[in-house]
């Protein structure tokens, strides 16, 4: 069962990005199968420290290739990208607390977040590398 069925739109042109993006859906896919069986409180733990390993690494990544092509709005996304590790880390803390349990809610925010920023901010940054490797 699938959260997010990735499709040809969401692809940035760039393979080893569009790779991690894949990546990130498939954690989130399983998290929403875990959940659709009634285990996700067994496996969140892992789940959330497998998504946060794999982001950090993703956008470390892409924002190292922000900072070859000289990427006028680097500073915006690697703050975007700050700002979802530490929403990341504050439902982590919340769970392992018992504050939170595992919703649709959190898993549309994960979703929300990673398309949105895929359609939109990597995008944007998509057509400004390309420029130089035309």
């Amino acid at each position: 069962m699938e959260l997010i069925q990735w499709t040809d739109k969401y692809s940035v042109g760039i393979k080893e990005i569009d790779n991690q993006h894949q990546g990130l859906v498939i954690i989130i896919n399983e998290l929403f199968t875990y959940m659709s069986e009634g285990r996700a409180k067994d496996k969140l733990h892992d789940i959330f420290n497998h998504l946060t390993d794999y982001t950090k690494i993703h956008f470390r990544f892409e924002e190292t290739m922000l900072f070859k092509y000289a990427y006028s709005e680097i500073g915006q996304h690697k703050a975007e990208h700050q700002k979802f590790i530490k929403k990341l880390e504050d439902l982590k803390s919340e769970f392992l607390n018992n504050k939170i349990t595992i919703s649709l809610e959190v898993l549309n925010f994960l979703k929300d977040w990673l398309l949105n920023h895929i359609l939109i901010s990597d995008k944007k940054y998509s057509v400004h590398i390309q420029k130089f490797n035309a």
